[in-house]
């Protein structure tokens, strides 16, 4: 799967998701430190990538903004959850094919996640 990482995801699920064979790019690798929320929806958008974010913000931008992304999947994960979450994060990954999540926000916490279609 192709991921576009926020700044904010921790380098250990940006190490996760390699781990699994995942192609994962960061805003930071990319030059985009200070890019702006849209910007970075953008840039996932162009490059064919899932966004990827620890940033609750990005809810808002695609469902009350409408801003056009290529399907974000925002972490609800702290220090003492990385586990739990990472094991959420697997069986979404699995589970679902990049096409399946490229129109979805999905919310991935520990032992659970949900998926919402952006255009509901």
């Amino acid at each position: 799967m192709k991921l576009l990482a926020d700044n904010d995801v921790y380098k250990i699920t940006v190490d996760f998701l390699r781990q699994h064979g995942h192609d994962v790019a960061t805003a930071k690798e990319l030059g985009l430190n200070k890019a702006s929320d849209k910007e970075l929806l953008e840039k996932a958008k162009v490059m064919d990538r899932l966004f990827i974010t620890r940033d609750k913000d990005f809810g808002m931008l695609v469902f009350l903004k409408k801003e056009l992304c290529s399907g974000v999947i925002y972490l609800k994960i702290t220090p003492s959850t990385i586990n739990e979450v990472h094991d959420e994060l697997h069986k979404i990954l699995e589970k679902y094919t990049e096409k399946d999540l490229q129109t979805t926000f999905c919310v991935t916490e520990p032992r659970r996640y949900r998926i919402r279609h952006i255009d509901e």
